[in-house]
C-alpha cells in the first residue's frame, strides 16, 4: 500500500519546508522504516532521500505514492540551500544537529506539534493495521499458554511468544516483551530475566507486536497452578478486572485523559488500592507503542473518535505480585471497541 502523510504535515505547518529525520516519523509520512534517510516537502511537493541500501526498495515501496526518491548525495548544506526556513521537530532533534541547521542561517520552526495532532487520529488503514496487530498478539498468547511448563524461565516463554509472533505475521515486537513470575510481578517494568517457574507462581506477560510498522499492547495476569495461597491475589485481581472494563464503559470521545483514569483509579480508591496503582491508565498507540494522548491524572489531552490507546490499570504489591490487565482499545463513534480480544477473566494454567 502506497503511503503519503506529507501533504498533510507540510499543510499543518505552513513553513517553506518540512524536513524529517526521524525514523518512526519518516514511516508515519512514507509507510517504509528505513535506519536512514530523509523526507523534504515544500509546496512542489515531498522526496524522500535515501543511500544506495534503500534505493532500490523505497522506490518498489513508494511507488503510486507521490513521493520521489532519490539518492542522498553530498551533504544537508547542499540540499537545504534553495529555503530560508525549514521546520524540523524540535523535541525529536539532537543539539549538535539543530546547531547545524542554525548555523546555515536558516529560521527554523517546529514541526512538533502537527505530528503529534495528525498522528493521534487514525485513518482507517491505520487501524486496520494495528487490529491486525492485535489479533496476531492475541493469537500467539493463547497458542503460548498450553506451552508453560514448570522450569521454564522467563527469557524462555518470552522467546517462546515472540516466535508465535513472528510466525503469525509479525514483523517484531512493539517492545521488549516483558515476562515476570511471581514476586517479580510487583515490578511494573520488569526485566525478563532467568526466574524459573513454579507451580503457584503468578504470571505477568506484558507483550506486543508490529504489523505494518504499527503496534499491539496487552498484558496478561494469570496463575499457573492455584496452590490455594492466593487469596489476597484473587481479590486484588477481580477489583483491577473491574477497574479496567468500568474504565472501557465509561470512556467517551471529548472527554479528558485526567478523566478517563480517574473511572480506573475512582475505583480502586473505594478499596484503598489506589495508592498501589503507580502508573497511568493509558498511552496513545500507532507507529511507537507510546504516543499521544495520554490518560493520566495530569493529563489535559482530549480523547477523540479514532484515537487508539491502552487501558492497563494495575496494582502492585513490593515483594510480593503485581497485577495488571491491558488492551488496546479505540474510540469509535465515542464509545471504546477493544482491539486486544482474548479473555480477562482469571486463568490458571
Amino acid at each position: 500500500m502506497a503511503i503519503n502523510n506529507t501533504r498533510k504535515i507540510y499543510d499543518a505547518v505552513g513553513a517553506e519546508a518540512v524536513l524529517t529525520e526521524q525514523p518512526d516519523l519518516r514511516h508515519y509520512l512514507t509507510g517504509l522504516s528505513t535506519s536512514f534517510g530523509y523526507v523534504l516537502s515544500d509546496k512542489n511537493g515531498s522526496s524522500f532521500y535515501t543511500d544506495t541500501r534503500y534505493i532500490e526498495g523505497a522506490t518498489a515501496a513508494m511507488q503510486g505514492s507521490g513521493i520521489q526518491v532519490k539518492l542522498f548525495e553530498g551533504s544537508l548544506e547542499n540540499l537545504l540551500k534553495p529555503y530560508k526556513e525549514v521546520a524540523i521537530p524540535l523535541s525529536r532533534t539532537l543539539y549538535p544537529d539543530y546547531v547545524k541547521l542554525s548555523d546555515m542561517n536558516l529560521k527554523i520552526t517546529d514541526s512538533t506539534a502537527a505530528f503529534t495532532k495528525a498522528m493521534a487520529v487514525k485513518e482507517k488503514y491505520e487501524k486496520d493495521y494495528i487490529l491486525k496487530a492485535c489479533e496476531i498478539a492475541d493469537k500467539a498468547y493463547l497458542k503460548l499458554l498450553p506451552e508453560i511448563k514448570e522450569g521454564m524461565s522467563e527469557n524462555d516463554v518470552a522467546a517462546e511468544l515472540e516466535y508465535l509472533m513472528r510466525s503469525y505475521g509479525a514483523s517484531g515486537t512493539s517492545f521488549e516483551s516483558i515476562v515476570a513470575f511471581g514476586e517479580n510481578s510487583s515490578v511494573p517494568h520488569h526485566e525478563t530475566g532467568s526466574r524459573k517457574l513454579k507451580f503457584g507462581d503468578i504470571i505477568l506477560i506484558d507483550f506486543g507486536c508490529k504489523f505494518g510498522g504499527y503496534c499491539s499492547d496487552c498484558t496478561r495476569t494469570f496463575l499457573f497452578g492455584d496452590d490455594k495461597k492466593h487469596g489476597d491475589f484473587k481479590d486484588a485481581y477481580e477489583k483491577v478486572l473491574k477497574a479496567h472494563m468500568l474504565a472501557k464503559e465509561k470512556i467517551t470521545s471529548g472527554i479528558t485523559g485526567r478523566q478517563a483514569d480517574e473511572y480506573a483509579r475512582g475505583y480502586l480508591r473505594e478499596y484503598g488500592l489506589d495508592k498501589y496503582f503507580t502508573h497511568s491508565l493509558g498511552h496513545g498507540i500507532g507507529v511507537n507503542v507510546h504516543e499521544f494522548p495520554r490518560l493520566s491524572p495530569k493529563s489535559d489531552d482530549i480523547l477523540a473518535d479514532n484515537m487508539v490507546f491502552s487501558d492497563e490499570p494495575g496494582v502492585y504489591f513490593e515483594g510480593k505480585f503485581g497485577i495488571r490487565i491491558e488492551d488496546t482499545v479505540t474510540l469509535d463513534n465515542g464509545k471504546v471497541v477493544s482491539l486486544t480480544d482474548s479473555d480477562k477473566k482469571l486463568t490458571v494454567i
